[in-house]
This record gives structure tokens, C-alpha cells and sequence, in this order.
């Protein structure tokens, strides 16, 4: 694998000619005329569908409509709330509501149902689309029914990637759908645009994960592709299946890039074909000279099979490298689980070495990433004539959806995985994000899965529990469990693959999803249930802010699960602050109790301008009076209409992984004011930091000039937002006001509005 220090052109999808002073040159050799960079950006695939999707009419700055929405059952409630508070009256594009996070309805007792119910009277209300549980996971959904060539897709999770289907797709919080469904905008640069070229083909028992962790292994780390758009190119392409393809490009997300799209041919034809959907097919190439800002060159036939150790898809190996040097690689992965785990708990994965071979505890295929047709099928063939055995050993399958589930039934897959012991399970994300299958402590877990962040897989780091999971590609699952548990490689397997045809059944989806056609009937009465909350007042963003940090995370990254952990607080998501209890408190369970005491100040303060309450912050807070005093000898003009009182964290790099919004609300919703980092992890964290009306801070990485518990006093910053500041200065509040500058990145002049309305309800607060 290649990454090119500069930027790139590719000439007739085949020439790569690198960005340098005889780039020209080389290529008027190869077509005979001269084609200046700005021109040839323009012929990015990527470039086309966001030009055809821009209602700005400016390139550099794209206003993007997206032709469709979907959204899951953890984050489309609070979608839909959101957007009534501002006014919805009917869904204007095609918006899907899938069930496929709580679906069990295992907890909580009719919580996650009526969230189901809801979901469907919001459908047929607004005229959406309701896909009940176990029919299909979110995004199965989508490339089945829904991706179309060149059309653009916004989705509440963060793998919403349907770029081998030739379709541009983003994975976003919430408020970004909400936007959509309010005939908004999404608003961003120009993003850049990133070739990944192929070549040669993937060899035998190589699968798309392992292909995807070999490219997030090399990226991720460097920020290579962070933000931009992966456009995947070259002659290596008409080598996989469509299956294949979207086994990679839904890993993407890994990277941080911001979406992805491929070049399409004949075998995704086919994909739309047997679908019943030959109308959506739509042939996409790079034009004759493209030029990327960075390019990855693969071999495919190079790629081996490959395992992401804990706790991070990015922690790569092959097997057999790890195989050959197993004590030194987990000796190496336990060195860093204690930055990871913070110590708070014995890990150990030395000891699942057995007679010289690494032991794994559990196999999981399933999701967007595992639940493929192929992927089970080629899994089948390897278990064929096998049994995991009765050790402690376990295997599940999940399909990703039911007509793939009926196909594997009548192909006889199904019935040949079940013989060995496995279990068949219906369509579900839940081992994705820790809502079942969770490992018993200490236990390892191999998945083809999405995701392998620290206690994702469901066990809880406060109350002492620890499992870990490893992601690897279905076939080299299979091979581990047709080995009774040894770790091994799908290369090693010397039996055939068959090349299993796929036959969609279109009437299982006809009998069962509920599709308006996008007709509202606005005399259908929305279904709540009690666990379904509005969303609390927020005030606007005041002149001046007072500002407790109340968790302080150093971290190399931190992730979205670490803000606000999945898996057990799902049931939650469409319950503001039942959700909130549970925000950092696998990273910092203090966060809470800390947050809220500020708060307390803060819904003082409120009340006294309201005239509602004679009650002093200082009464409420007593430490604020120290803090206000000390403030008020260089700011004497300070009154409490001017200032609010409320928390930040600082986090090194916050934001990888999920989409959910619920990341930065629940901190709101404890009256967080902003958050303070050296950098944000995906631009769709940022995002959601700005629409709950949270000041994303940034300061430069070395030495910190604040601690926990500190408190930090930002004068003017309602000027500062309002007039673009590029520079802010705040003042720790010590003996005496420390000076340090902060900075808040580009944002939209529609960003600033909604940071200094407090939030984007208040935006478009209908009133």
C-alpha cells in the first residue's frame, strides 16, 4: 500500500501521474493537450454529484439537499422531536425510520416499543417510510431500497456509506436531519477529495474487512483522509463483487473520512437489477483527467488477512504476523488498553495463550459490515462438516436483513452454519454497540463488525467488568471457529468457495414495511409513551461566560461511546435527561454530579433575571462568589444579565466514532457551554457540538493552561461569535486572570446564529 506525499492525476482511470512541476508535461504525452489542476478536480466523481447537490451556486462553499433521510430507532425520535419543535408539518424528501438498535425490547419495559410506535404514526403523519425490527439493519435497508447513481443520502449513524452503489452518503447527528426536514441546508467547504486506486485482485479467503482494516490502518493515524471524500478508482475495482465493494466501503467511516463513493460497472447493474430497481443504476467514472488531493495505491493481491486488536479499528495486524510474535503484539495491546482503561481494571490477553496459540472466547458476524450474503455464505463453506464444539466457544450469525436471512434458508447456508453449533439470529446492530452477546469478563471476542472501542461490546469498566473484541473478516471468523476457537486465518482453509447466486424476494419488504409514498395524512395522532421527552429550554448564548471545566481527558482520542456510552443507554436516547445521567461515566463518572452543581448556579441566575426567584447564584454555588469577586475587579460592568455560569471538558481529540448527537446534548443538557480540545475527530462531532449550542474550542497541543475543577472567564464572547473573532481570549481565574487564546475554526455564518441562539431548536423555534 502507497499513500502519495501530494496530490495526484489520474488519466483515463488507469495513468497515475503524481502532482509535480512535469505533471503537465506527462500528461499531454498521455492525451495530447494540456489540463490545468483547478479543471481537473473537477472531474472527481465526488465532485460531480456535490456540484449536481450545491444550491449555493459557489463550489467553495457547498449548500447541500439531499434526496433522502434515513434514521434508526435510537436517534429518529429525537429527529422528529426537534424538528416539530420548529415547526414540521410534513417530511419533504423520503425519510426511512428503521428498527434495528432496540428492536429486542429487552429493557426498560414498553420503552422501546413505543419508540417503535412512534415511529410509525411519525410515518404515516409526515408520509415516511417504517421498517419494523428484525426486518433489516439500517443500512441494508438503504442499498437495497433506497441508493441510487449519484444521488446524495444523509443518515443518523455514522455508517451511513453507500458509495459502491455510486451513491454519495453521510452519517450525521441528528440536527442535520432536522435541517433536511426543515428544507435546510447542510453546509460545508469544499471537502477534499482522496483516490483510492486497486489493483489486482484480493486472493483467496481475503475478505472486504480485511482489505478495509489494511487502509484504516494506514490512514487513520495520520489523518490521511480525515474529513474528505475516499473516491475509490483503477482497474482492481471490477475484481470484487458488489458485496464485496460495500463490505469495504461501509469500514470508511473508520478512517473519519467525510463519505465515499466508487467508480461503478456491470456487477452493480447487476446489484440494482436483482433488486428490481434497474432505473437507479448509474454508470460513474472519474472524467479523463482527474486530480486528487492525496491518493492510496493497493494491491489487492497483496492484502492478507487481517485482525484489529483492541481498542480500535485502526490497531491493526495481519494474523499471521500477529500469530508469529503473539506475546509481543499482546504485550503491546495491554500497554495501551492502560492508557485506554485508565488502570481502573486488570486486563490481560497474554492469557489466552494456549500451547503457543491464541484462544479466542467468541465469534460474531453481523451488522452493516458482517451480515452480508457473500460474507455468510463464504463463512458456510468454511464451517462446512465442522462443530465449534462444547467448550466455551460461541458463534452467532446475523444477516442483515430478512431477504438476505430467507435466501441463506433456501441456499441451504443457514441450515450448514446452524449444524455446527452456531446460532441464526434476525437483523440487529446490537453486537455493534453492546446490546447483546456481550462476553463474559475477561473474555475475548472476534467480529466482523463496525467497531471495537473500549466496552462497546457491552461490559462495564464501572462496575469492574472487562471484555475486548478484535475485528476480523467473516471468513477468518469462520476458519477461527471451524478450529474449535484457535485463532486462524481464512487462507489457511483448502476447500472451495461456491459461488452462491442471490434472488431478492421484493414481497417479503411489500408485506411488511409500512410506505406511504410519501403522503402525509395529518389526521393520524402521534403514539408516545412515557419514557418520551421534549427537549429542555435552552437559553441564548450571553455576553460574557463563566465556564467550571469539569473533566479533563488526555487521552490520545476519545470516543463518542466514551461521552455518552451505547449498549445499556439505548433504551434512553429519546429521553433527554435520562439519558444525560449516564454522560462520561465510563470515562469520568464524576462528570455528572460535577456538571450538575454548576448548573444549579446557572438555573439560578435564570430564575433571578426572570424575575422569578430572589435566590443568588453565590447561594446556590458558594465557590461562584470567590470566582465573580475575583472577575469583577477587571470587569466591574458584569451583572447577571450578562454573563452565564456553565461546565466544559477538555478532551484531546473528542469525537471519533458514532454520529449520535447525543454526545454533545446530554453535556447541554447539563448545562455544558463548550467543549475545549486540540482538535475535534470527525467534523459530524463538531457538527453537533455547534447545533446543541456548544462552543467548539480549540487550543494549540503542549502545555495545558487550565485543570480540572478550574474556572475559566471568556468576556465578549457573544461579540467574538457574532463579529468572526479569529482569536479568543479567555482568563483562568486564579489569584489573578491568566491570560490563554482560544480559537473556534471556520464556521457558517448559519453556525453562528445558532451559537448565539443557544442552540438549533432556538434556530427555527416556531413560536
Amino acid at each position: 500500500m502507497k499513500l502519495y506525499e501530494g496530490g495526484a492525476y489520474l488519466v483515463n482511470g488507469v495513468d497515475i501521474i503524481p502532482d509535480s512541476p512535469d505533471a503537465q508535461a506527462a500528461i499531454k504525452g498521455k492525451i495530447g493537450k494540456d489540463i490545468q489542476k483547478e479543471e481537473a478536480k473537477k472531474s472527481t466523481i465526488a465532485y460531480g454529484i456535490l456540484e449536481a447537490h450545491n444550491t449555493s451556486g459557489n463550489m467553495d462553499k457547498l449548500k447541500i439537499k439531499f434526496d433522502k433521510l434515513t434514521s434508526h430507532d435510537i436517534t429518529f425520535v429525537g429527529i422528529i422531536q426537534t424538528a416539530r419543535a420548529s415547526g414540521l408539518e410534513k417530511f419533504p424528501i423520503p425519510y426511512v425510520l428503521t428498527n434495528c438498535h432496540n428492536s429486542l425490547c429487552a429493557v426498560g419495559g414498553t420503552i422501546n416499543e413505543d419508540d417503535h410506535m412512534f415511529g410509525l404514526t411519525c410515518a404515516k403523519k409526515y408520509g415516511g417510510v417504517y421498517v419494523p425490527p428484525h426486518q433489516a439493519v439500517i443500512h441494508q435497508y438503504a442499498r437495497e431500497m433506497l441508493a441510487g447513481g449519484g444521488k446524495m443520502i444523509l443518515g443518523s449513524d455514522s455508517h451511513t456509506r453507500y458509495g459502491a452503489l455510486g451513491t454519495m452518503a453521510m452519517g450525521e447527528g441528528g440536527p442535520e436531519l432536522v435541517k433536511q426536514l426543515l428544507s435546510q441546508t447542510y453546509d460545508i467547504n469544499m471537502p477534499g477529495v482522496v483516490g483510492v486506486y486497486f489493483t489486482g485482485a484480493p486472493q483467496k479467503g481475503v475478505g472486504p474487512q480485511d482489505v478495509a482494516l489494511a487502509i484504516i490502518g494506514e490512514v487513520f493515524g495520520n489523518g490521511y483522509v480525515k474529513n474528505k471524500v475516499m473516491e475509490f478508482v483503477g482497474p482492481g475495482v471490477a475484481s470484487m463483487s458488489a458485496d464485496f465493494r460495500i463490505g469495504i466501503d461501509v469500514m470508511t467511516t473508520e478512517t473519519t473520512c467525510l463519505s465515499s463513493i466508487w467508480k461503478t460497472d456491470d456487477r452493480i447493474k447487476e446489484f440494482y437489477d436483482i433488486h428490481g430497481r434497474s432505473g437507479d443504476y448509474k454508470e460513474l467514472n472519474p472524467g479523463e483527467v482527474a486530480y486528487y488531493d492525496g491518493l492510496i495505491e493497493i494491491d489487492l493481491s497483496q492484502i492478507k488477512p487481517m485482525i484489529a486488536m483492541p481498542f480500535h479499528p485502526s490497531n491493526t495486524y495481519t494474523i499471521e504476523e500477529l500469530n508469529a510474535n503473539l506475546m509481543d503484539i499482546l504485550d503491546d495491546v495491554e500497554k495501551k488498553a492502560l492508557v485506554s482503561l485508565d488502570g481502573a481494571v486488570e486486563y490481560s490477553l497474554k492469557n489466552k495463550v494456549v500451547n503457543g496459540k491464541f484462544m479466542v472466547d467468541q465469534g460474531i458476524i453481523a451488522g452493516c459490515a458482517g451480515g452480508g450474503f457473500e460474507n455468510i455464505c463464504a463463512a458456510a463453506d468454511i464451517l462446512k462438516g465442522n462443530y465449534i464444539g462444547a467448550d466455551g466457544f460461541t458463534l452467532s450469525v446475523y444477516p442483515a436483513s430478512m431477504p438476505v436471512y430467507m435466501e441463506l434458508v433456501k441456499n441451504g447456508c443457514a441450515a450448514t452454519i446452524m449444524e455446527t453449533g452456531a446460532i441464526m439470529k434476525t437483523a440487529f446492530c446490537g453486537p455493534c454497540f453492546g446490546a447483546g452477546d456481550t462476553p463474559a469478563n475477561n473474555a475475548f471476542s472476534i467480529r466482523h463488525s463496525t467497531r471495537n472501542f473500549p466496552n462497546r461490546e457491552g461490559s462495564k469498566l464501572q462496575n469492574g467488568q472487562i471484555s475486548s473484541v478484535a475485528l476480523m473478516d467473516a471468513r477468518s471468523i469462520a476458519a477461527t471457529a471451524a478450529n474449535k476457537g484457535v485463532l486462524t486465518a481464512a487462507t489457511d482453509f483448502d476447500g472451495e468457495f461456491t459461488q452462491y447466486k442471490y434472488y431478492f424476494d421484493s414481497k417479503i419488504y411489500e408485506n411488511r414495511v409500512f410506505d406511504s409514498k410519501g403522503v402525509a395524512d395529518p389526521s393520524v395522532e402521534i403514539q408516545f409513551g412515557p419514557n418520551i421527552k421534549d427537549w429542555p429550554s435552552m437559553v441564548a448564548l450571553t455576553d460574557n461566560l463563566v465556564l467550571k471545566v469539569v473533566s479533563e481527558i488526555h487521552d490520545p482520542v476519545t470516543t463518542t461511546d466514551e461521552l455518552i456510552p451505547s449498549g445499556e443507554t439505548s433504551s434512553y436516547r429519546s429521553n433527554p435527561l435520562g439519558l444525560a445521567e449516564f454522560a462520561l461515566s465510563r470515562k469520568d463518572p464524576a462528570y455528572v454530579g460535577r456538571a450538575k452543581e454548576v448548573q444549579k448556579a446557572e438555573k439560578a441566575r435564570e430564575a433571578l433575571v426572570a424575575g422569578k426567584s430572589s435566590e443568588h447564584p453565590c447561594e446556590v454555588l458558594p465557590e461562584i462568589k470567590a470566582v465573580m469577586t475575583k472577575v469583577k475587579e477587571s470587569y466591574p460592568q458584569l451583572t447577571h444579565e450578562s454573563f452565564g455560569i456553565g461546565s466544559t471538558i477538555f478532551a484531546v481529540k473528542p469525537g471519533d466514532g458514532s454520529a449520535r448527537e447525543q454526545a454533545a446534548s446530554c453535556q447541554k443538557v447539563l448545562g455544558g457551554w463548550a467543549n475545549i480540545a486540540n482538535e475535534y475527530a470527525t467534523k459530524r462531532y463538531r457538527s453537533n457540538l455547534i447545533n446543541w449550542g456548544m462552543l467548539p474550542f480549540i487550543i494549540p497541543q503542549g502545555a495545558l493552561p487550565f485543570k480540572n475543577l478550574d474556572y475559566i472567564f471568556i468576556p465578549d464572547i457573544r461579540k467574538a461569535v457574532a463579529e468572526k473573532w479569529t482569536e479568543i481570549t479567555a482568563y483562568v481565574v486564579k489569584d489573578t486572570l491568566v491570560p490563554f487564546t482560544m480559537t473556534l475554526g471556520d464556521m457558517t455564518d448559519e453556525e453562528r446564529e445558532i451559537i448565539l441562539k443557544g442552540c438549533l431548536i432556538n434556530y427555527n423555534r416556531v413560536n
